[in-house]
Parts: structure tokens; sequence; C-alpha cells
């Protein structure tokens, strides 16, 4: 250790923990103008609230991990000149969440091609389930379902695939390329696992257009919960390995790390299955507390449930893996990755217990307003995960995490967090 390097980790720590509680004390103003049911607008109804902060993620990812930041420079800039880009590409973002939410989901593919996407037309469309409120709810839901997979897509690719296989190619083709990859993969993905229980919402249920939910038999349930759960689980492991562990054990399938076929494979493989063991750890945990759910069964007693609350714990613990990163110097560093990879882990599933705490405190009731207890109708905590988690990417990504980092001129951004 060199001198003073105990000084400028204190430093470190120190100006990351202030910066963290202006963070959060922002997305807990955010929180009340925006989502409390007893504050201004009312949006976390919840599904309607979830879908906004959902697109509004999807949005940033966009912008920095799929288009590289095109047509801006991928560079830091510092300075004023800094924070008048990183308020640029913010109000870019929330252009971007408009537009997608109202103009392409519920104005263009609603009105024009799949109706569930558009409140407006499933009310037009009459029948059971049109009514204004529910109408929106369930359009809601299929638009977070959409951009749940194109969430997981943007980021695994970005941690597998890399520039592959537009290496030599400029910056604007390889964004407009990754984002139509993307998006095919995003439509396969959700047309499979999310799809067939959208068509189930309605009555009668829409059997022309979607199956009946193929993995009802063995989940216990025909919700889509499954999947979102299984969607959230992998991609906690892929964060983790990218924030946390370096990008490995995947680098070790690209010498130039630029990412490549092999590697994105192995990491969507490896990804799927990490997530699907951890979400059986997670479910047997539930079991020993909950004892064994059963269809029908309602609150902690419902499988669809179970599946739900194992990627909400997966979110905390993503949440608190980007926060670790960003302002607390991904701590600890240690002379060898492997021991290194652990602790950060091991760091960063504290980090989700802690945020799991909080949110079903009395203290989360009081500050956020949320309905007391677990597994309430009304309460979906990955929307506050998703609305905090949002404003952490948008300052390290687009303000460099600044004060807290000061990078210089020409400096990449962070990767991922």
């Amino acid at each position: 250790m060199t001198p003073g390097s105990e000084k400028n980790t204190s430093y470190c720590f120190v100006s990351g923990l202030i910066t963290f509680v202006i963070i959060f004390s922002i997305v807990w103003a955010l929180w009340r103008v925006f989502m409390d049911a007893n504050g201004v607008l009312k949006f976390y109804t919840p599904m309607y609230g979830f879908s906004l902060v959902a697109v509004w993620l999807a949005s940033i990812l966009v912008i920095s991990k799929v288009f590289e930041f095109y047509p801006f420079s991928a560079a830091n800039m510092t300075g004023a000149a800094g924070i008048g880009r990183g308020l640029i590409l913010t109000v870019l973002s929330l252009f971007l969440m408009l537009f997608i939410t109202y103009g392409i989901f519920w104005n263009f593919i609603g009105k024009f091609g799949v109706a569930y996407f558009s409140p407006n037309s499933i009310v037009i469309s009459g029948g059971s389930g049109a009514e204004p409120f529910i109408a929106r709810e369930n359009a809601s839901t299929a638009i977070i379902y959409f951009v749940t997979a194109f969430i997981w897509w943007a980021l695994a690719w970005d941690l597998g695939f890399g520039l592959w296989p537009w290496q030599g190619a400029s910056q604007g083709v390889r964004g407009w390329s990754r984002f139509c990859s993307i998006s095919i993969l995003t439509v396969l993905t959700y047309a499979v696992l999310f799809h067939p229980h959208i068509c189930q919402l309605f009555y009668p249920p829409q059997d022309k257009a979607g199956v009946a939910p193929w993995w009802a038999e063995y989940a216990g349930t025909g919700s889509a919960f499954f999947s979102l759960g299984l969607a959230l689980c992998s991609l906690k492991w892929v964060v983790l390995s990218d924030l946390m562990w370096d990008g490995y054990p995947w680098r070790f399938l690209d010498r130039r790390g630029e990412g490549n076929f092999i590697r994105g494979v192995a990491t969507l493989i490896g990804s799927v299955a990490l997530g699907i063991i951890s979400m059986v750890i997670l479910l047997r945990i539930m079991n020993i507390f909950w004892m064994e759910p059963f269809e029908g069964g309602q609150y902690t007693d419902a499988p669809y449930f179970r599946y739900l609350h194992a990627g909400e714990i997966s979110g905390f613990i993503v949440l608190a893996a980007f926060i670790l990163k960003t302002y607390f110097n991904n701590f600890p560093n240690l002379s060898t990755l492997p021991l290194t990879a652990l602790f950060r882990t091991i760091v960063s599933f504290i980090g989700g217990g802690v945020f799991y705490m909080f949110y079903y405190s009395t203290l989360s009731v009081w500050l956020l307003g949320k309905v007391p207890g677990i597994a309430q109708p009304d309460d979906t905590p990955l929307v506050w995960t998703m609305l905090f988690l949002s404003v952490v990417i948008v300052h390290a990504q687009f303000f460099g995490a600044w004060p807290v980092r000061r990078p210089t001129s020409g400096e990449r951004l962070l990767r991922t967090g």
C-alpha cells in the first residue's frame, strides 16, 4: 500500500457514502412525486408506474449500452461540459421513455398490431376486462414483460457478444446493428416466455393468438411471473459477472476482449443455468419459511408470487452491485481476482439483504407510502428497485459518477455501472 492510500481510500468511502445519500434522497423525491399513492401523480397503480420505470431503464441502456452514446462520443467529459452532456442524455432518455410507451406501444403497435399493448384498443374491443383502469394495467403488464426481455438481452449482449461481429464498423453502424439484433431476440423471447400469459388475461382467453402457458404444468401457475423471475435471476448473474468478476469467466473465451460468438453463447447459457439454480435455491428457502405453495393459494402461498419474489430478491442484489461499483470503488480490491470476486459477491448479497429488510420495514411504509407486509397485490418492490437503479445508472453513465469519480478527458465511461 502506497503512502497516503489509506487516506485516499477513506476519502473515497466518505464521498461515496455522501453521494449515495444524495442519490437516495433524489430517488425518494421522485417516488413521492410520481409513484406514492398519497403523492402528486400517483402512477404507482402499480403496473402503470412499473411500466414507465421499466421503459426508462431500457431507454437508458439503449443510449449507453446499445448505441454507445451515438451520435455523441463514448468518452467522458469533464467540468461544465460533462454536466451539460449528462443533462442532455438524461432528457433524451426521458423523451425515449415517453415515445416508446405512448408512441410505439400505445399508439402504434397497440393500435395497428397487437391490441393488448394499448389501453385504448382494449377498451374499444369491449368485453370483460375492458374497463379503463384494468385495460391500462393489462397493457402495462405486457409492456413490462417486453422491456424486461430487452433489458436482459442488452446487458447479456454487452457482456458476451460485445462488439461482435461489427468490431471494425463505425459507432453508428454498431449501434443500429446491435439494436436490431437485440430487438429481434427480444421479440422471440417475449413471444415464448410472456405472450401466452397475456393472452390468458382476457375472457375468453385469446387461445387463437397465443398458446396456453406451456410452463403451467410443472411451474404450478400459468402466470408469466415464472418467466419474469427466471429472467431477473439470470440477469443478476450477468450483472455480477460484469461488475463484480470483471467479465470472468466468460473472458477466458475471448483473447481480444471485444466479445465474440463463443463468449456470447457461453454467457447466455451460463447465466441462464446460474439463474435456474439460484431461483430453485430461493424457492426452497421460501418453502422453509412459508411451506409449500399450492395452486389457488393467495399471497405468500401463491406459486406465482414465489417466482416473482425470487426475481425481486435478485433485483435488490443487482441494485447493491451497481451501488458498490459506482460509489464504493467496487470494494474490496484484493491482490487476486478470484478472492476479490468472491468478497464483492458476498458484499452484493449482503447489500441486497439490507435493501430487502429496508423495503419490508415500517420505515419504508413511512418513507415510500407502500402497503405494509409481504406479497400484497398493490405492492411491487421492483418498481422502487428499477427507479433507484435507473437513477444510479444515469449518474454513472451520463455524468461519470461525478463527483465521486472524476474521469480524465477521453476516458471511457463505466462498462455497466
